[in-house]
């Protein structure tokens, strides 16, 4: 589907939100699809996402599906976010759609090839400034699932000027997830 390469050679979605508790920058699924918008309407084609839930084991993971269609022709990503059993502040509906909007974004990052992650030669820099490795800290311990994985990224990132920072984050990862 040519406009589908279009698309991505010319979509621009940048990292205009702020995570006020981690200090990085991200986009949402609302940030992508405000950009992809105009280029839809101009190479004649429309996007549709959908949402299913599905249950694995013991666990519901949300499933969504970004469709690009051109009247003739349509593709289609899909991508899983886990909803979390319990999370603090939240109710069952903030749950879900959480898990919702984390999935939609994903889905729409395969379909038009957004990249969130550097490759590992772009990441391993023992010169990078504190605020880039406080960030890809940061990043990384709101990943984190296992009190290895944290204690992995305190050993990689203790050294730096915001070694703080890091721990405090490390300590309410810890606290919020009960790892």
């Amino acid at each position: 589907m040519i406009q589908l390469i279009k698309i991505q050679s010319e979509l621009k979605a940048p990292k205009n939100q702020t995570n006020k508790f981690g200090g990085y920058k991200y986009r949402s699924a609302e940030d992508i699809l405000e950009a992809v918008k105009p280029l839809l309407t101009k190479y004649e084609c429309f996007l549709t996402i959908s949402d299913e839930i599905i249950l694995i084991g013991e666990r519901y993971y949300i499933k969504a599906t970004a469709t690009l269609i051109n009247g003739e022709n349509s593709i289609s990503v899909s991508a899983f976010a886990r909803e979390e059993e319990i999370k603090k502040g939240m109710d069952a509906s903030q749950i879900t759609g959480a898990a919702s909007s984390y999935a939609r974004k994903y889905a729409l990052n395969g379909m038009f090839c957004i990249d969130d992650t550097k490759d590992a030669d772009a990441t391993n820099n023992h010169d990078k400034s504190d605020t880039s490795a406080l960030n890809e800290a940061l990043l990384k311990i709101g990943k984190a699932s296992t009190k290895q994985e944290l204690t992995a990224i305190w050993d990689a990132y203790k050294k730096y000027e915001d070694g703080d920072k890091i721990k405090n984050a490390i300590i309410e990862k810890r606290r919020e997830a009960a790892i």
